[in-house]
């Protein structure tokens, strides 16, 4: 099995198999629209308009697991981020990313790339952790998706690397830089 094998439904309900994505280097992140995070999209759209043409693609997967925090439908959704952040990368139905009905390919991702910690130095690393440790104890037991907008690098050949929703899209930078133009 690879990351090529999925497929998962666009946001207008239109079916997209991965392996179109062969050869490209991929950002897969669960998404919300009214989450602390939120304006991480603004950072993904401008990743996307200066990489898309060297084989970037984007592909956000809006997700209401975490404190409500993407409660519209898809076309509301879709309508706030074109509205809000411009965003024209690849968009998906919402799903689950965490738990026993998560999206297989996010089960997948999990397996591939675990959960190695916040960054604690981070002032929200700190937060966050609380916040869960607090509320949601169980989310921090395995592997799984912790919180809105954690995000997963996809190099040509389907390698996963994972970053945590304190990492902003644009210190990703200088690692999707090496894997576009690293032959």
């Amino acid at each position: 099995m690879t990351i090529y094998d999925f497929s998962a439904n666009s946001i207008g309900g239109k079916p997209i198999d991965f392996d179109q994505y062969k050869g490209k280097v991929l950002i897969i992140a669960n998404t919300a629209s009214k989450c602390g995070f939120t304006p991480q999209y603004e950072d993904l759209q401008k990743l996307y308009e200066h990489y898309k043409e060297d084989g970037l693609e984007i592909l956000g997967f809006p997700c209401n697991q975490f404190e409500g925090q993407e409660p519209g439908a898809n076309e509301e959704v879709q309508a706030f981020c074109s509205m809000n952040y411009g965003v024209s990368f690849q968009l998906f139905e919402k799903i689950d990313v965490r738990d026993e009905k998560a999206h297989p390919l996010f089960k997948y991702l999990i397996e591939q790339a675990p959960f190695k910690g916040f960054d604690l130095d981070h002032p929200i690393g700190k937060i966050l952790q609380s916040l869960l440790q607090e509320k949601h104890p169980k989310f921090l037991i395995d592997d799984s998706i912790k919180w809105n907008f954690t995000k997963f690098l996809v190099d040509k050949e389907g390698h996963i690397f994972r970053y945590e929703p304190t990492t902003s899209p644009l210190d990703m930078e200088e690692d999707i830089k090496r894997l576009l133009y690293t032959v």
